[in-house]
């Protein structure tokens, strides 16, 4: 049930984080939104433990997961290839 708890929680930080950092350099779809939440949640699990505000075995919650979702999709932005339409 955690690995679902977890899906669940990426697809709705990868989605708010979309609407807060909005650009045309960015990855498109429900899996890619999904895949973007869950790895921004595991920057912000990263980061927590190294600046010591999360405990060992704690994970970040959903405004963790936001916040690194959307350093996730800023360093998407910079490295991407620009899309021409």
């Amino acid at each position: 049930m955690s690995i679902i708890w977890t899906i669940v929680i990426g697809f709705v930080a990868g989605i708010i984080a979309k609407f807060i950092h909005p650009g045309d350099n960015e990855p498109r779809g429900f899996i890619v939104t999904t895949l973007l939440g869950i790895a921004g949640a595991f920057v912000a699990t990263y980061l927590g433990h190294a600046l010591g505000l999360y405990a060992a075995g704690e994970s970040a919650g959903l405004i963790g997961a936001v916040v690194g979702a959307i350093v996730v999709l800023v360093i998407w932005g910079a490295l991407a290839p620009r899309q021409t339409v």
